[in-house]
C-alpha cells in the first residue's frame, strides 16, 4: 500500500515529502534491489486517520500519528526505505539525533522501538534515509490524548543565496530581501487541533498566504521582518511557537556621508576628505598633512567595518571615527602610497570600497621648448622652456626652488637659407648740425644662407617681398640758435665780502638773424653766466666795538656790562647800514660779569 495525500485527524497531510517521494511501483522487489538501476532513497509511507491505540504493544508505519494510551507498553515505528545503493538509516526526535539506550532500541530492520513510554517521550520522530545520490525523510507524531503539539526546531537559518527557504516554526530566521520564506507548523493531537497564525502577536489571516498548516511569506522585505507565531488549539488546550525573521541586507554603498560632513565642519579647518567606492578613487595630498577617508555603506544589520592598506590591517598612526565609518590618518607620507580600503561585513554579505592616495610632489619640466631664436639662417636656437609641475599642471616656480634643476641644453632650430631681404648700413652723420642737413646710407639685396653666408642678390630679388628703403634723408631741421648776453649791470648787490659785490646781465636765445626764440631751443649749448663778483668800495667796511661798560655787579649772579657796535667806512669811519656788514659775524653787545660768590 502506497500513501497519497489527505487531511488527517491533527496532522498537516504535507509531511515534507521530496522529489524522491514519487510513488513506487507495487513490484518492488526489495531482494533484488542491487539489480536494478541507480536511484535515490524513496521512504515508504502509510497515511491513515489518528487514534488513540490501547493495545499494550503498538506497532505503526511513518506516516500517521500515534496517541499513547496509559497501558502502553512499547512503541515499534518501522521505517522502510528502498534505493541503489542501500539506503542507510538514522533516526531524529524534534530535529535532534536519537541517543539509544536501554529504552530507545534501534532494532536490525532499523525500526525504532520505545519501551514504556513516558510523556518525555512525546514529539516528532523523524527517519532519515540516505545514499549517495540524496536522502529522503519522513516524520511520525508521538502523542498524548490531551493538547496538541506541535514539531518545533531550535537552528538557526541563515540564507544569503537560494530564492527560497523552509523552515521548521521555532527556528530563528535570517535572509535576504526577495526571498519567499515558508515557516513549516506541524501539529499532531486527538482532538483535531486548529492552526491560527500571528505575527507580532497580531492574527493574520488568509490574504497573508496561509496553506496547508504552513505559512508562505513572498517577496520578502523590510517590513516583513518580525517574530510569526503558529498556535495550534483544541478542546484540551492550546500550545504556541514561535520564529524570529530577521531580514537582512548586503552592505551597499551610498553617495554620501553625512558623517563626513559633520567631522569636517566641527574641525574648523580645510581637511582633505575622499570618499572610497566600490571602483575605487584617487586623491593627490601634500606630505606631513592630515586626510580624512569616509567609507559610505549601509546595511542590515549595520555592517561591521574593517580598515585596510594594501590588503593588510593598518599598522600606522591613525584614528576611527563616526563608528569606523571615517578613517583620519594623522601625518601622510611617502610609505603611505598606495591603496586604503574598507571592508563592510554583515551576516548578508560583504562589500569592499577602496581609494588611492598619491603624495604630492613639485618637480621641474624641460618637455616644453620656446620660440626660435630666428626664423631663417645659421643662428636660430630653442631653449627648453624651464616649468614647475604638479601632478601635471604647471604651478608657480617658487614651488620647486627646493628643487635641483636639470641641465638646458640650446637645440638649433630654423636653420635654412633665409629669403633675400634687404639690408641696410647705419646712416651716415648729418651735413649741417642745424639748419637741415642730409644723411645717407647703403642699400642691398643679400641672402643669408644657412651656414651664415650673405650672398649679394639683384635688388628685383628683394623687390618682390618688400618695397626698397630709402637710403636718403632730411636732418637736423631744426634752425640754428644762439645764446646772447646783455652788458654788465652795476656792482651794487649786496656785500660778499671785503670790496665785494655782485653785478647781473640778461641772457637770451636767438637765431642767427636776432629773432628772439624760446630758452628751450638752446637747452643743447652752453648757458652763459648771467651772474657774478664785483668789486666795489661800498662793501669796505667793518664791524667797530666801542670799550665794556663798567659791570653792574661785583659779585653774585646777575652783573653784566655792554658796549656799542657799529658797521662803519674804512675810510671815512662813518657808520652804514648794518647789512653792509652782513658778511662778517656781529660782535655781541653785552656779555655777564663778575660772577662770583658774595661773602657775608
Amino acid at each position: 500500500e502506497y500513501p497519497f495525500h489527505k487531511r488527517v485527524s491533527g496532522f498537516a497531510s504535507s509531511l515534507r515529502t521530496t522529489s524522491a517521494e514519487a510513488l513506487l511501483p507495487t513490484s518492488v522487489d526489495l531482494a533484488n534491489g542491487s539489480r536494478r538501476p541507480p536511484r535515490k532513497p524513496a521512504i515508504l509511507r502509510k497515511i491513515s486517520a489518528a487514534q488513540q491505540l490501547s493495545a499494550s504493544e503498538v506497532v505503526t508505519h511513518l506516516g500517521q500519528t500515534v496517541v499513547l494510551a496509559s497501558g502502553t507498553l512499547s512503541v515499534l515505528l518501522h521505517c522502510e526505505a528502498v534505493g541503489n545503493p542501500k539506503p542507510t538509516i538514522s533516526w531524529a526526535k524534534n530535529g535532534e539525533e536519537v541517543k539509544y539506550n536501554d529504552r530507545m532500541l534501534l532494532q536490525p530492520d532499523d525500526s525504532l522501538q520505545i519501551l514504556a513510554p513516558v510523556e518525555a517521550d512525546v514529539g516528532f520522530y523523524a527517519c532519515n534515509a540516505s545514499n549517495a545520490l540524496g536522502s529522503d525523510s519522513v516524520s511520525i507524531a508521538v502523542t498524548l490524548a490531551g493538547k496538541p503539539l506541535i514539531k518545533a526546531s531550535r537552528a538557526t537559518v541563515i540564507n544569503t543565496e537560494l530564492p527560497a527557504v523552509t523552515v521548521d516554526i521555532g527556528s530563528t530566521v535570517k535572509t535576504i530581501q526577495r526571498v519567499n520564506v515558508t515557516i513549516s507548523c506541524q501539529v499532531a493531537g486527538v482532538p483535531e487541533a486548529e492552526v491560527t497564525w500571528f505575527k507580532n502577536k497580531v492574527k493574520l489571516y488568509s490574504a497573508h498566504h496561509l496553506r496547508d498548516g504552513s505559512l508562505l511569506i513572498a517577496n520578502v522585505s523590510l517590513s516583513d521582518q518580525g517574530l510569526y507565531s503558529c498556535k495550534a488549539a483544541n478542546l484540551r488546550g492550546e500550545v504556541t511557537e514561535s520564529t524570529q525573521l530577521l531580514v537582512l541586507e548586503r552592505p551597499q554603498p551610498l553617495p554620501h556621508l553625512e558623517d563626513l560632513t559633520a567631522v569636517l565642519s566641527s574641525a574648523g579647518t580645510t581637511i582633505p576628505s575622499v570618499l572610497t567606492s566600490p571602483l575605487g578613487t584617487k586623491m593627490t595630498i601634500s606630505p606631513g598633512s592630515s586626510v580624512l577617508i569616509g567609507c559610505a555603506v549601509d546595511g542590515h544589520p549595520t555592517p561591521n567595518i574593517t580598515w585596510l592598506f594594501a590588503g593588510e590591517p593598518l599598522n600606522l598612526k591613525h584614528r576611527i571615527l563616526a563608528a569606523g565609518h571615517i578613517l583620519q590618518i594623522l601625518n601622510v607620507s611617502d610609505a603611505l602610497q598606495g591603496e586604503f580600503s574598507c571592508l563592510a561585513e554583515n551576516e548578508a554579505g560583504s562589500l569592499t570600497q577602496r581609494t588611492s592616495l598619491a603624495i604630492q610632489e613639485y618637480r621641474w619640466s624641460v618637455d616644453k621648448l620656446m620660440a626660435c631664436s630666428a626664423s631663417c639662417g645659421h643662428k636660430g636656437v630653442q631653449l627648453p622652456q624651464l616649468r614647475c609641475l604638479l601632478d601635471g599642471t604647471e604651478v608657480n616656480i617658487s614651488h620647486c626652488k627646493g628643487k635641483p634643476k636639470p641641465a638646458l641644453q640650446p637645440i638649433a632650430c630654423n636653420r635654412r637659407d633665409c629669403p633675400s631681404r634687404w639690408m641696410v648700413t647705419s646712416w651716415s652723420s648729418c651735413t649741417r648740425s642745424c639748419g637741415g642737413g642730409i644723411q645717407t646710407r647703403r642699400v642691398t639685396c643679400q641672402r643669408l644662407t644657412a651656414k651664415g653666408n650673405s650672398v649679394p642678390m639683384s635688388n628685383e630679388a628683394c623687390a618682390q617681398g618688400s618695397k626698397h628703403p630709402v637710403d636718403t634723408q632730411n636732418c637736423n631741421r631744426q634752425p640754428c640758435v644762439e645764446w646772447v648776453a646783455s652788458s654788465w649791470g652795476q656792482c651794487n648787490g649786496p656785500c660778499i665780502g671785503p670790496r665785494q659785490a655782485v653785478q647781473h646781465r640778461q641772457i637770451f636765445c636767438q637765431t642767427k638773424d636776432g629773432t628772439s626764440v624760446s630758452s628751450d631751443q638752446c637747452s643743447a649749448l652752453p648757458r652763459p653766466l648771467g651772474t657774478q663778483n664785483c668789486w666795489t668800495e661800498v662793501c669796505g667796511v667793518h664791524w667797530r666795538v666801542s670799550l665794556w661798560t663798567v659791570c653792574t655787579a661785583t659779585c653774585g649772579n646777575y652783573g653784566f656790562q655792554s658796549r656799542r657796535v657799529e658797521c662803519v667806512h674804512v675810510h671815512t669811519n662813518k657808520p652804514v647800514l648794518e647789512h653792509y656788514c652782513s658778511w662778517r659775524p656781529r660782535p655781541a653787545n653785552w656779555q655777564r660779569c663778575n660772577i662770583t660768590p658774595c661773602e657775608n
